[in-house]
């Protein structure tokens, strides 16, 4: 029985999640596809719960009357039928019970949950860099979480306690006035004041918890930022300085937190006395009316019992309702990052990318990140099928932004990118990006195994090519002797966070075996070999020039020994080429690029101070 509840609900729906709607109640209603049938027989269930429970009262009410006026022996036999009747509806909530138990938690308390967390992350897996880049990773991720979350247990406060709570008011009060009419007059009043001091306290609850959803996604990301980014904390000597930067954030989630708390301890009070009001006029009411002689013990008994429970239930009532708004508060605060429009989209009728040759143009680019001062205007460049091209420039020049915007990360401002006669714009992100291979300079890692790592390149691929994917790029040998904490070893060690348990230079060769093993036609190196050692070095160069055999290749180097002997040397300058050539021609020309290569220290491209411009 669990598991075909369980079963119910599919959490990872394979159609691609659609945008979701900014205003609240069109997001929340967006968030209930697929779940709404489930969600309208779990409100069905609990009011007819409800009605059932506040049915026990006049259940209880009778049973004192009959007491009070039948004599013991023959109460069976003249309340038989009455006595097998009420039996018979007191068990038969049992399968009402259980059918509301096992929907609200096997078909929706964990898989509504994680249905939206499986679309919510993959829409924030399509957003792009800009996104991130204004973001932290730990904010977005507590977002994706509570946001959830907080779906989930609005609707069911809703369906449990406004809906069904409801239900249950409105039966108690016909049921009390079927015994008098007068005696629904106590429970009105009450009702009326309960619902006045909710409107006054709730909202103001609202507003809180969407200020503390705030407070506590802003404090988990700086905390996380501080774990993600350890190694620069260390090095800069900024623990407490990390310390003090979180604690700023931990102030203002106490701020709030203490404006919550001040609001449900005010709350309790006004609750509370209400509760005691009710206890008082209700009972002292219904005895007084039974002192007349206008009501039997019964009504006393029945409506003594009712605001017994009510008043038990109005704590939890209000506890609930300020669950309610502190739910909606974060799903307001989760809204404003997971309804956030994908900047770089594949178009409607967006076709996988064919490369068969490998050429890319450049025609009339403009772009600058929507700034004013464009990064790189009108420009115009061929790389031919096959042809292997170095990029050279001090800081701020435009090579690493040319290199996003022909990856699609960004959108362009104005010409066209083209593959193969192919605008880049009209076809679909991953398949231009699975003909792209892409080695950094800041490689990171995913924290899993070596081997996952790697094949992650190719997923398809088998280990033997995985393996000599490492072997080219002189990554076996130190393989073989990694371990982790866990006993794991050689490709099942595990890496760390961004790769951390590894050196610069063993992260590098991973990278390196990964783009090998994904052997895509086209190349970029940014700084490929910027973290090894000369003798690794050399073997990694040996192996480049083996990987870039048949590929068209992009390379961006500030060490212009690496690239000089590229088939062509593009010189950019302010987001234009100024010179291009081989290396020899170039320093023939006595140009920008002879100036750079007479002047580079170290090997390394000299910085100007006054021309450098901070790289986007």
């Amino acid at each position: 029985m669990f598991r075909l509840f369980e079963k119910l609900v599919h959490p990872y729906p394979e159609a691609e999640p659609p945008e979701l709607p900014k205003s609240f109640f069109s997001f929340v209603w967006a968030c209930t596809a697929g779940m709404r049938g489930y969600l309208v027989g779990l409100a069905v269930l609990s009011a007819a719960i409800s009605t059932w429970d506040a049915w026990l009262f006049a259940v209880l009410g009778r049973v004192v009357d009959w007491l009070a006026n039948a004599r013991p022996e023959l109460l069976w036999e003249q309340e038989r039928g009455t006595m097998l009747v009420f039996v018979a509806f007191l068990f038969a909530s049992v399968p009402l019970v259980g059918f509301h138990t096992f929907l609200k938690h096997q078909t929706l308390s964990i898989n509504f949950p994680l249905r939206l967390r499986w679309n919510f992350h993959r829409m924030m897996l399509g957003q792009s860099l800009a996104f991130y880049s204004d973001e932290f990773a730990g904010r977005i991720t507590t977002k994706v979480m509570q946001t959830a979350l907080a779906v989930r247990e609005m609707l069911f406060t809703i369906i449990e306690v406004v809906i069904a709570i409801g239900v249950y008011f409105i039966t108690i009060m016909a049921l009390a006035g079927s015994f008098d009419r007068r005696l629904v007059l106590p429970l009105a009043v009450w009702l009326v004041l309960y619902a006045l001091s909710c409107w006054y306290f709730v909202p103001r609850l609202a507003r809180v918890g969407r200020a503390q959803a705030d407070a506590r996604a802003m404090m988990t990301g700086r905390i996380t930022d501080a774990y993600t980014n350890i190694s620069t904390v260390k090095l800069f000597s900024h623990t407490q300085r990390e310390a003090g930067f979180a604690r700023q954030a931990m102030s203002e989630f106490m701020t709030t937190g203490h404006r919550q708390m001040r609001l449900v301890s005010g709350f309790e009070i006004v609750n509370h006395t209400l509760v005691v009001s009710l206890i008082v006029s209700a009972c002292g009411y219904s005895v007084w009316l039974w002192t007349k002689g206008q009501i039997g013990p019964g009504a006393v008994a029945a409506v003594t019992a009712m605001t017994l429970r009510v008043s038990g239930m109005s704590h939890w009532i209000m506890w609930e309702m300020a669950s309610l708004f502190e739910n909606v508060g974060t799903i307001q605060d989760g809204i404003g990052t997971l309804t956030r429009p994908r900047q770089v989209l594949d178009r409607p009728d967006a076709k996988p990318l064919q490369v068969t040759r490998g050429e890319v143009r450049f025609e009339q680019v403009r772009f600058g990140y929507g700034k004013a001062q464009p990064v790189i205007a009108d420009f115009n460049l061929v790389v031919r099928p096959g042809e292997k091209v170095g990029l050279i420039g001090r800081s701020g020049a435009g090579k690493s932004t040319l290199v996003n915007i022909l990856l699609r990360f960004y959108d362009l401002e104005g010409g066209s990118i083209q593959i193969d006669g192919q605008d880049i714009a009209g076809v679909t992100q991953d398949s231009l990006r699975a003909n792209i291979g892409m080695v950094t300079q800041d490689t990171s890692l995913l924290h899993r195994s070596v081997r996952d790592n790697i094949m992650y390149g190719r997923p398809t691929a088998s280990e033997e090519e995985m393996v000599q994917a490492a072997r080219r790029a002189q990554a076996h040998a130190f393989i073989q002797t990694l371990t982790d904490p866990q006993g794991r070893a050689g490709y099942d060690a595990h890496v760390g966070e961004r790769g951390v348990k590894l050196s610069g230079g063993q992260r590098q060769r991973v990278a390196i075996a990964r783009v090998m093993l994904k052997d895509a036609p086209i190349l970029l190196l940014d700084e490929a070999t910027s973290a090894l050692d000369s003798e690794v070095e050399a073997a990694i160069q040996a192996s480049l020039k083996d990987l870039m055999q048949g590929k068209t290749v992009i390379a961006i180097a500030h060490r212009l020994s690496t690239i000089a002997a590229l088939d062509r040397l593009v010189v950019m300058d302010q987001g234009r080429i100024v010179e291009q050539g081989t290396h020899r021609e170039l320093l023939a020309q006595g140009g920008v690029y002879a100036g750079l290569w007479a002047h580079q220290s170290g090997g390394f491209l000299g910085e100007d101070r006054e021309e450098e411009l901070a790289d986007a």
